[in-house]
């Protein structure tokens, strides 16, 4: 629990029953996670095994891709607060504080994968595909007048409950391009969005998209289509959120008493 908000993590989970149980039980270390919920997205063999070792909730999701099993899983979280994550062992689940911290100001927080400080030796995110996130994030800030954005395909987020109910029923994308689908349509929302950088390890086993140059080349283009689609038949949203209002009590800073101003002593 955060702040008397209870907290969820969702993990989609494929291929990776080398690193699944270490994960589950390093985000219940944090003490902060309520529930961790494994959506098995036609898992490999020894997956199901794997998590039944865990007090994780295992949901099964026979739609095979990415976007399937991620709808799902923030369709099935109970939490106050959401957060989406992979279970191959590339995300710190020590950094979901990172996130919280942010909750109070804002809707949702993004990671990003690409400061360079926070990538380890081995980590799957090369010169290369580091450009790739960048520039395609740049896109989006160009196309939607966002703020600062330097990662697109960073699972690792947090999502507010009322901005789950929100955009949920507008997500369409089955497959690995959800990602970018589900930041649109959060800006889209007029949420408070903030990034946030966390470490990227290496994963554990192979990724079926990413660890193959020519499918994160092709993956990379398919996102800029769909960004580029999403803004043509959303012309005329917005994508930012109004400025903050001061709460009715506090003080225009013009009108408050200064910390320097001499003090009138009283006779």
């Amino acid at each position: 629990m955060w702040r008397d908000e209870t907290v969820s993590v969702v993990l989609m989970t494929y291929a990776e029953k080398g690193s699944i149980r270490r994960v589950i039980d390093d985000f219940f270390a944090t003490g902060v996670v309520d529930e961790v919920v494994v959506i098995n997205n036609n898992a490999e063999v020894g997956t199901s095994e794997e998590v039944a070792k865990t007090v994780a909730r295992e949901i099964f999701e026979p739609r095979q891709g990415y976007g399937f099993a991620t709808r799902r899983g923030l369709a099935e979280a109970t939490g106050d607060i959401v957060v989406l994550a992979e279970p191959d062992g590339t995300f710190d689940p020590g950094d979901v504080i990172k996130l919280l911290a942010y909750v109070g100001d804002c809707d949702a927080v993004f990671g990003t994968r690409t400061t360079r400080a926070l990538i380890w030796r081995e980590a799957n995110m090369g010169t290369l595909l580091r450009f790739g996130n960048w520039a395609v994030a740049k896109y989006v800030r160009l196309l939607f007048r966002s703020d600062h954005f330097s990662d697109v395909g960073c699972t690792y987020r947090l999502l507010r409950r009322p901005l789950v109910e929100r955009i949920i029923g507008e997500l369409r994308i089955g497959g690995s391009q959800l990602g970018p689908e589900l930041m649109l349509r959060t800006l889209l929302s007029g949420a408070r969005v903030v990034e946030v950088p966390v470490n990227y390890l290496p994963r554990v086993g192979d990724s079926s998209v990413t660890g193959d140059l020519g499918k994160a080349v092709v993956l990379g283009i398919e996102m800029v289509v769909l960004i580029t689609d999403i803004r043509l038949r959303t012309l005329g949203r917005g994508s930012r959120p109004a400025l903050r209002t001061p709460p009715m009590h506090a003080v225009p800073a013009a009108e408050a008493p200064s910390a320097l101003a001499p003090v009138r002593a009283v006779a």
